[in-house]
């Protein structure tokens, strides 16, 4: 005796070894045993043979209509054996039977499964609802596949085009497309990005990078609210006229400095900080601008500002202007450069010139100072600053050696980044020039005296500490070891940092002998913070991102049709940095060398998406020392 029973949702044959009753033995057509329940088994019988049992039955349930059975079937539960009498019209043989379970299993829309073999039809209108929502799904996998193929085929499915930034950046793996795109991805080998890149959905690389980073931390856009600013009473004039010095590109101008001579032949040099915080008050339209952004965001060739223009033209220390500012005036002995006294005021400050570091530096250098020659705008007073900024740095306990300063690197980008003519520039300049030092060492007297100042007021501001290696923010005036100061308190960029506008208004209510906006205890303190402190990470990390996205792009510059040979550093192991750029990535093919070795490497592929490139070794040049 042969038996058609149930087993994991699928139906097979098998001959009777033993009747146990509630069990029974059998053995399958390939002659495996196994143990079922006997409330498994559908049907018994002898013919046809068992090998064609089952093929038979099929062939004769693809024959069924199923619309048709279901129109055969009662209301009621029924059992197989009972709709396929109904349906053959006479006692069905074992394989009627079968066929006729086989397709009511087969079509579970139109037919509900109740129990062993027993089954209900679907009511009308639950059938009309589950055929809708079959068909949709049918149309649905045929439109993925049709997406599928055209993406395999590296053509751009027209249904992507109003979706491409969620594909790229915020993919939602239970729709349609990007299972169609992950599938797509499967069969070429290929990651989302470049996959598209081939479809022509990413026309510029710079862009797929400036929009991943928008997506994410600037969903809404770029762009600013309408905002006013609030009055502030009328400011007192210096008698100063101030000049600044900035990069080409600097358009939030911050700080600026002014030098007299006293009565008693001292010299009184100020240093002058943009003052928003007049114009933005706490919890004011712009304030709420700036704590959302926290920061300025850099790259080159670009930058997202913090405040809008209007308000960063309203402040900015921009020459030919009179402008409000925060001043702090030191008086320096003539002869010795001792600091013997501090005077910090809200005042106006009219300021004369905007210097630029492209045209300063190769006027106002060591050689040049070395040498005497002032022979350009302002060259006595940044002399006089020159000489009072390594008088500070040597107090800190930071002598003047720049033998081992470090190097910047500045990026130029020429004409749209977005478009592929967009060309770079990079140059480099040692860290520790007369020009950095001479802002540097200024900014740090201000940031380190207005701290020190605060603390004594009582008031809470926010600080950036160093103690045992570890940099953190505090709101508790603590040592910076790294400057060698005993306190630093970010005030010297209110245009471009949350944190200095934050505490630029504690310093003026200091300053006013007014309340703190921010008393002690202030929950607002702690989380603007935590929040500068982690999207100042943040933006920090996307501008050395783009920093090697242009990298890459001045390496495809200068390839050429050529192959390219650059020369490297190594710095431990297979990783490198090119001499002439800020560079670091891995040569997989060098040879075991010691650090500092110079090295030869061809540029084999530059991956604009991935941001990496692959290189051959070629040569050692020079043996580490």
């Amino acid at each position: 005796m042969n038996i058609l029973y149930e087993e994991d949702g699928s139906f097979k044959v098998g001959s009777i070894m033993t009747d146990n009753t509630t069990s029974l033995q059998v053995e399958s057509l390939s002659g495996k045993r196994s143990k079922i329940k006997a409330a498994n088994v559908m049907l018994r019988f002898t013919q046809p043979a068992l090998s064609e049992f089952l093929p038979q039955a099929e062939a004769m349930s693809a024959d069924i209509e199923t619309e048709f059975l279901w129109e055969c079937c009662p209301q009621e539960e029924f059992g197989f054996e009972q709709i396929a009498a109904e349906y053959y019209g006479h006692q069905p043989s074992s394989l009627e039977a079968a066929a006729a379970l086989i397709r009511l299993h087969g079509a579970p829309i139109y037919f509900h499964k109740k129990g062993k073999g027993r089954y209900r039809a679907a009511p009308p209108d639950v059938l009309k609802a589950a055929l809708a929502g079959a068909e949709k799904k049918r149309q649905q996998l045929a439109l993925q596949e049709r997406i599928t193929t055209q993406l395999i085929g590296f053509e751009l499915p027209p249904e992507f085009t109003a979706q491409l930034q969620q594909l790229l950046y915020k993919p939602d793996r239970n729709t349609l497309e990007v299972k169609a795109l992950e599938a797509a991805c499967a069969a070429t080998h290929l990651s989302a990005a470049h996959l598209l890149h081939r479809c022509g959905a990413i026309p510029s690389t710079f862009d797929y990078h400036y929009n991943q980073f928008l997506s994410e931390h600037f969903p809404k856009g770029t762009g600013f609210p309408p905002v006013e600013l609030a009055t502030w009473e009328e400011l007192p004039l210096a008698t100063a006229s101030a000049f600044s010095i900035d990069d080409a590109t600097t358009t939030e101008i911050d700080d600026a400095f002014s030098i007299e001579k006293l009565p008693n032949g001292n010299w009184r040099i100020g240093v002058h900080i943009a003052a928003p915080a007049l114009g933005m008050p706490r919890d004011s339209d712009g304030d709420k601008i700036a704590v959302e952004r926290l920061s300025t965001v850099y790259m080159p060739g670009n930058k997202i500002t913090m405040l809008p223009d209007s308000i960063v033209e309203a402040f900015t220390l921009c020459a030919d202007r009179v402008c409000p500012a925060l001043s702090m005036y030191n008086e320096v002995d003539t002869e010795t450069l001792e600091l013997l006294n501090h005077e910090s005021r809200v005042e106006r400050i009219h300021i004369a010139a905007n210097l630029r570091h492209d045209t300063l530096e190769p006027l106002f250098n060591e050689q040049t100072l070395a040498e005497g020659k002032l022979d350009y705008p302002y060259a006595p007073e940044l002399a006089l600053l020159w000489k009072l900024a390594q008088k500070l740095e040597a107090g800190r306990g930071k002598p003047s050696d720049n033998s081992t300063q470090q190097v910047d690197y500045n990026f130029h980008v020429e004409n749209d980044p977005s478009s592929e003519h967009a060309r770079v520039s990079i140059t480099n300049r040692r860290r520790g020039s007369p020009i950095d030092k001479v802002v540097s060492e200024l900014m740090i007297l201000v940031n380190s005296e207005w701290g020190k100042h605060i603390a004594e007021h009582g008031f809470v501001a926010i600080y950036r500490t160093q103690q045992g290696g570890k940099v953190k923010m505090s709101t508790v005036a603590a040592p910076h070891q790294g400057l060698g100061v005993a306190q630093y308190m970010w005030s010297s960029s209110p245009l471009r940092r949350y944190v200095d506008l934050l505490n630029q208004r504690q310093i003026i209510a200091m300053l006013n002998d007014a309340e703190p906006p921010y008393p002690k205890g202030d929950t607002a303190l702690y989380a603007a913070m935590r929040d500068f402190d982690t999207m100042y990470g943040i933006y920090n990390d996307f501008q050395r991102h783009m920093e090697r996205y242009w990298c890459l792009r001045w390496l495809q510059q200068e390839q050429g049709e050529d192959e390219l040979v650059v020369t490297a550093t190594v710095l431990r192991e297979n990783l490198v940095k090119l001499i002439d750029i800020p560079l670091v990535f891995r040569a997989s093919s060098l040879p075991e060398l010691p650090a500092n070795t110079r090295v030869q490497l061809a540029v084999t592929g530059i991956d604009l998406l991935d941001v990496n490139v692959e290189t051959r070794y070629v040569a050692t040049v020079e043996e580490a020392a």
